[in-house]
């Protein structure tokens, strides 16, 4: 990613409405899906700033990947030891079979090779292991801020499960979220690009907006998973090993990276 996106998220993951209520859908969404078992084991690839590895930690023992060496230093404070840097699609020197959950939140968008980097994913769970996915809905929301954030691709449903398929893996729970401010973000876009004013800012609003979509953001947090979401400006999957899947996938080019935010 550029550099000002790690700058953005160093800056804002805190205050910016969108870390803060994804936080707690997400954390709502572990605890009534993941089922996970007691200390459970837990990394997250491409963690940026580390600003989920708190929440996280409500799980269970946590570790983290993060490729970019400022990004990773900040992390690894948040973390309280250090943080590794093994990059996608491969995860050299990631232990197999050990960890009950991998979070990779709005990472695969960022890999050119998205099947052998979930493949790799595969590999490193431990036997009942679960992935936790989220990535960018909607190719034709293509905006600045993928080009900025260095995306390979925003994902449909349907091209999400064909990777995650080819890579060993099912789908064992998929639906949208940012659903309901998704017809604001539609709108933003549509309207950016008939005025031809594309913007990749994705710093925080004035602070009564910014508690306003915070609040309705994270409203979503007693919906998802529970009921089918309409469309979302993102999608959220917790895929787990296919017994009679592909398998392993093979590696191609990419690297690890966390993101700004999925919108």
């Amino acid at each position: 990613m550029d550099r000002i996106v790690y700058d953005r998220m160093a800056a804002h993951d805190t205050t910016h409405w969108w870390y803060r209520a994804r936080r707690e859908i997400l954390a709502a969404y572990l605890t009534r899906e993941a089922h996970l078992p007691p200390g459970a084991r837990i990394l997250e690839i491409g963690c940026g700033t580390g600003h989920n590895l708190a929440m996280l930690r409500g799980f269970g023992t946590v570790e983290a990947i993060e490729i970019d060496p400022l990004a990773r230093e900040i992390a690894s404070e948040r973390l309280g030891r250090p943080v590794g840097a093994a990059p996608l699609p491969g995860l050299p020197g990631v232990p197999r079979g050990a960890f009950d959950l991998i979070a990779v939140l709005d990472v695969v968008e960022h890999i050119e090779d998205d099947v052998a980097a979930l493949a790799a994913m595969r590999a490193c769970l431990a036997p009942g292991g679960k992935l936790l996915i989220t990535v960018p809905a909607h190719p034709w929301m293509w905006s600045a801020h993928d080009v900025v954030n260095h995306h390979y691709r925003r994902y449909t449903k349907a091209s999400l499960d064909t990777a995650i398929r080819a890579a060993g893996l099912r789908p064992a729970k998929r639906g949208y979220f940012n659903s309901l401010l998704f017809p604001l973000a539609a709108a933003a876009r549509v309207a950016g690009r008939l005025m031809g004013r594309d913007d990749s800012d994705d710093s925080p609003p004035p602070p009564a907006v910014n508690a306003l979509f915070e609040g309705i953001f994270r409203l979503e947090r007693h919906l998802v998973g529970r009921i089918p979401m309409p469309p979302g400006v993102s999608i959220i999957t917790l895929a787990v090993p296919d017994a009679q899947g592909a398998g392993g996938a093979a590696s191609g080019s990419g690297t690890s990276s966390s993101r700004g935010s999925a919108r």
